[in-house]
Parts: structure tokens; sequence; C-alpha cells
């Protein structure tokens, strides 16, 4: 049941202090008895270190900038309330989402409201609390100019969505023709509108276009100031990339792995895995793209943002919550097979959502073993048998419901009742298709608001649903 260390292609997790306090402080088994199922943690203090170096880099920068909190990547309420409490904004898309943002403390100015087709209800709601609106389509910000603004007492603050040129076939944003009629109608508004602005997302994390599309919304900007609109700011979305595993690493993955290594001969394209790796993560993507020069011009963008006197707006997500959150699994059962093992866990894929979009969350999960009272010991010291390769099923009646097809080398073989933890699951993972399938519980979250000391101390998230 072992395999030389070459034959089981392995993704390392980036060391993470925080996260090894808790493993190391016997909590996890506590709180997995206490649940009687899967749970996630949360460690808060990672996103306001990330948000505090997103702000570093727009000041080293010169430039004027504001962040918003994605906060579809996580449904946490301790991430909004420490966006509230560093001054930062929320990037929300439903009512839901807008309500439960303000009742942890962030002003309605700075939210922003994002997402297609706005019913007129949450576009009123939004109006009343002063939140920047992404206008999406004509339609939309006829809706804000007719029926909203009869039941608003403020102007509708705005930002016209634009599609992306370089993706054409998207169903967000407005055309050419469609921005066009769109800022006439701002113009012919008068005090109903105040139009702010222009945004748009794009998909994937190349640096160079997001560029080139923020100097061009940048010149809309003085554009549309020529017709007496405001239009001082831009939102260029999220799309800034955090680095899971080191660069040797994910390259001797990507060179290694091959259907041997998935359970049942799995096979997923390359091309659909997250970028586990990457140079230039969070802020210090952000410091590139200002730094970068877009297509055709003598500048960087960060000097064509202040010459034109427009601020930078961004919604990151993964990248605030990088570090911020683990998910753990205690193990049910172990069988042999054929050279490996398959694991099952108290949970489901739908708690680790990487598996539901035809893809795998790559990084090694850590393997607690099942005696709360043992010494950890780290996954880099492995019995010297090993390594003792494995993957994961889900406690489902879904023969595709696999939290990790791959065949994990764990550094000890895995027993029943010791603990799985997936590192850095915060970003999307952890309950972006969360389910109550079975009649299974939806994992709750624990908020370590310290792990400093003998012990971390620990709470319930104060989500409102």
């Amino acid at each position: 049941m072992t395999g030389a260390a070459t034959d089981w292609p392995t993704v390392p997790v980036l060391p993470d202090p925080a996260t090894g306090a808790v493993l190391a402080s016997g909590l996890l088994h506590e709180l997995a008895h206490a649940f009687g199922g899967p749970f996630h943690f949360l460690l808060p203090d990672a996103f306001d270190a990330n948000l505090a170096a997103m702000r570093r880099t727009l000041a080293e920068a010169g430039v004027d900038g504001f962040v918003y909190f994605a906060k579809k990547a996580n449904k946490a309420a301790v991430f909004a309330e420490r966006a509230a409490a560093g001054g930062a904004g929320v990037d929300v898309a439903s009512a839901a989402e807008l309500r439960e943002a303000l009742g942890h403390g962030v002003r309605g100015e700075h939210l922003v409201l994002t997402g297609p087709a706005k019913d007129p209800g949450l576009l009123e709601l939004a109006v009343r609390h002063g939140v920047l609106i992404a206008v999406d389509s004509p339609g939309e910000l006829d809706t804000l100019i007719g029926p909203v603004a009869h039941e608003a007492l403020r102007p509708a603050r705005v930002l016209l969505r634009v599609m992306p040129p370089a993706q054409p076939h998207s169903r967000f944003g407005m055309n050419d023709a469609e921005l066009a009629t769109a800022l006439a109608r701002c113009a012919e508004a008068g005090n109903t509108v105040r139009m702010e602005g222009f945004s748009f997302h794009l998909s994937g994390y190349a640096i160079q276009p997001r560029a080139d599309l923020a100097a061009h919304l940048t010149d809309l900007c003085l554009e549309a100031r020529a017709r007496g609109l405001d239009a001082d700011r831009i939102s260029v979305g999220g799309g800034l990339p955090i680095s899971y595993t080191d660069a040797d690493s994910w390259r001797a993955y990507l060179q290694g792995h091959d259907r041997r290594h998935f359970h049942a001969g799995k096979s997923f394209r390359a091309a659909d895995f997250y970028p586990y790796h990457c140079d230039e993560p969070g802020a210090e993507a952000l410091a590139a793209l200002l730094a970068a020069r877009p297509e055709g011009r003598d500048h960087a963008l960060a000097d064509i943002l202040k010459s034109a006197g427009v601020t930078l707006l961004l919604e990151p997500g993964r990248a605030l919550l990088d570090r911020a959150g683990a998910s753990v699994f205690t193990v049910q059962g172990v069988k042999d097979r054929d050279g490996y093992r398959l694991i099952t866990v108290d949970g489901t894929s739908l708690s680790l959502s990487e598996q539901w979009f035809n893809s795998e969350y790559l990084p090694d999960p850590h393997l607690v073993p099942r005696d709360p009272h043992a010494p950890h010991v780290p996954d880099t010291t492995p019995d010297p048998a090993g390594p003792y390769p494995a993957s994961v099923g889900a406690g489902t009646c879904l023969e595709s419901d696999m939290l990790t097809w791959r065949k994990i080398g764990f550094p000890r073989p895995p027993r029943t009742g010791d603990l799985l933890v997936y590192p850095n699951t915060a970003g999307y993972q952890m309950d972006s298709n969360e389910s109550r399938f079975h009649d299974l519980a939806v994992p709750p979250k624990v908020v370590i608001d310290r792990t400093d000391g003998d012990r971390p101390r620990w709470r319930l998230d104060r989500h409102f649903s």
C-alpha cells in the first residue's frame, strides 16, 4: 500500500503560522466532537493583513483607491465586520447580502451593488442607503431614472458597467451602442442620477488586459466629464490571484500527474485548474497592475489614473481571504484499493466547491491523528515507509461525490477518527455550494480570534441566516 515519493505528485501548501498553531492546539478534535460533523475555522487576522497590504500598495503608488470585499467569496459575517472596522467596503449582489453587510456595520456609501438585471426593490433599497450601483444595461438605468426615482429621496449613485472588448460573448456589461445610450440618459437625468464612473470585470488573472481596459475607462471618464457628469472613478473588479503552493511544486505537479494519480482514472484538463501558484499574488498583483503600461500609452496605469484624477475601485474576494480559513472533516472509514486507499469523510464536496466546477481543489490536506492527546507531527516529517496514497470520498450515496479524486500521498496511513484539514479554503471553497443534501447540516463556521498562547480563542460566526 505504499509507493515511491516520485509516484505521487504533491501540492504542499505554503507555510502559515496561524493555521499551524490551530493544528497544534488540539482544539480541532474538540470541535469535531462538539459539532458531530464537518466545520470550517476562520482566521480574520489574515483578512486584516491582506487589506492592509492592498492599501499600502495604493499609497506607495500614490493612487487614490478604495477596496470592497467581494462578499460572494465567503458568507461569514466576520469578514463584513472586519471590512467595516477597517473602513473598507463590501461588494454585494443581492438584497440579503446588502442587509447582511449593513447589519454588520458597513456604511451604505461603502457598498457597491453588482450583478445583472437587478430587480426594482433591490435597486430602491440600494438608492435609499446611498449604495454605489454598477448598472448592467440601459433598461436597468431606466428603472433607476423612472420608478425607483419616484420612491427614493436621493440621487442614484451609478457606475456604467462596460463589456470587455476581449470578451464579446460575456453576458455582463454594455457594448458601445448601449453605453452611448446610457451616457445620454445619465446626462439628461439631472439630479435623479449621479453618474460616478465606469466598471468592468475580466475573467482570468492576466495583468495586461486589465491595465489596458482600466486606461480605456479612464478615457471614458474624461469624455463623460465633458458632458457634465461627475465620472471620477473606475472599478476593475477582482481577479487578483493568490498562491497556495510554491513554484517548483506547482510546475512539478502539472508536468508529473496523469490519470493513474486519480481514483477511477478520472481526468481533468490542466487548463481548468486554478493557478495554484503565481509569482505576484494579492497585493503584489495590484502593484504589478499599477506599474503596467497600457497598450499604446507612454505612462504606467498609476500615472494615468493620477493625471486624470480618477479613483481606482477594487472588488477582491479570494485575495482578501488568503490564509483566512480552513475546512475540517473527520475520517469515517478507510478501504483498501489496488495500490491505494479510499477514505470516506463525514461531509460532502459541496463544502469544497471546486469539485462542482469540473475541477479539483489541489492543495494537500493536513492529516491530523485521531488521538487528540498525541503531539502534532508536521506533515513535513513523514513515516519513512510512506507515502500512503489515498483519495477522499464524501459520506453520501453519489458515486461522483468526491472531495479529492487525486490519490494524495499522505505522510502516514490515514485511519478512522483522523481529521483531514483542507487549507486555505476561505476564498470561495467552503461555502459557495453548501447544501443540506441528505438532510446533513451545513458545516458551521468557527472564528478563531486569537492563535497566540496555549489555546486559541474561538466563537461561532454571527451570520444572520
